[in-house]
């Protein structure tokens, strides 16, 4: 795998997002092109494991899930948390889709995702067709369910 080079700006569309291999909630590593090869991916960013509007963001992605899967798509949390913090996340909220360990932070350095006031890990969005191009991108630390609402349109519209 090719090493990770942090960006300033976000990974913008038509832009290929670089590939990486991290650990999920189970401790397996899961490697991006792996998964693009069951169709296109739906990478989230997100600040922590059990805060208010990442939680909801999670349970959004839960509860449309089924929609993501029926559309061709996979959906895959990531933060810096650990696993043992993911796999407790997961569980408590019957969290179907994948978690990933960023631990150090290099994967959203990567895509370039932008801190919210300088501190806080920003919440992005990517939809990422099955050529590791990206197809569309959301950038709200407050809109939480909007990045399913637009993540499933994109991703309808690619196999539609």
């Amino acid at each position: 795998m090719a090493t990770l080079t942090p960006r300033k700006k976000p990974l913008q569309t038509g832009e290929r997002a670089p590939d990486f291999t991290l650990d999920d909630q189970e401790g397996q590593p899961v490697a991006s092109a792996d998964l693009r090869r069951e169709g296109c991916v739906v990478v989230y960013f997100y600040p922590k494991d059990d805060t208010p509007g990442c939680t909801v963001q999670a349970c959004s992605f839960r509860d449309h899930f089924a929609d993501f899967q029926d559309a061709g798509a996979s959906v895959v949390g990531i933060s810096s948390d650990s696993v043992a913090s993911h796999r407790a996340f997961a569980e408590r909220h019957r969290l179907p889709f994948t978690l990933l360990a960023d631990r150090g932070g290099k994967v959203r350095a990567a895509f370039g995702v932008p801190k919210t006031l300088g501190l806080l890990d920003g919440r992005m969005t990517f939809v990422i067709d099955r050529e590791g191009v990206v197809r569309h991108t959301f950038n709200s630390q407050i809109r939480a369910r909007k990045h399913i609402e637009e993540a499933l349109g994109v991703v309808r519209s690619l196999v539609g």
